[in-house]
């Protein structure tokens, strides 16, 4: 089974500050040095369309999405202080969403679990 049989993205997505957005932005510098230096991430970038941020983000399964927040947390508080993560999704295999249920909680995320599709 190739590693994306059980990949989990991550869709967080900030509606920051007014004023704010050049300040997320060198926050967003940080969040992809720390990010580059993961095993287990198979994709990270930012997109904005206005004040809204979005990061669409892989790693190979829950134990790499526990590590990349650790590896991140210090990055989140800083972005929270100007902004407001107001939708947060992760999607991939029930099984290994099952796994992050408890320790994402207080993040409130909506789990999607994968049905069907392709992976090259």
């Amino acid at each position: 089974m190739s590693d994306l049989s059980n990949a989990i993205s991550i869709h967080p997505y900030f509606k920051v500050q007014e004023g704010k957005l050049d300040a997320f932005k060198e926050t967003m510098k940080e969040f992809v040095s720390r990010t580059s230096t993961e095993d287990t991430c198979l994709y990270y970038d930012f997109s904005v369309n206005g004040n809204i941020v979005f990061c669409r983000e892989a790693y190979i399964g829950a134990a790499g999405v526990l590590k990349h927040l650790e590896n991140v947390g210090s990055c989140i508080e800083e972005a929270l202080a100007f902004s407001e993560l107001f939708r947060l999704e992760l999607h991939g295999p029930a099984d290994e969403l099952d796994k992050l249920r408890e320790p994402l909680a207080e993040l409130n995320p909506e789990f999607f679990a994968h049905v069907t599709g392709v992976a090259n």
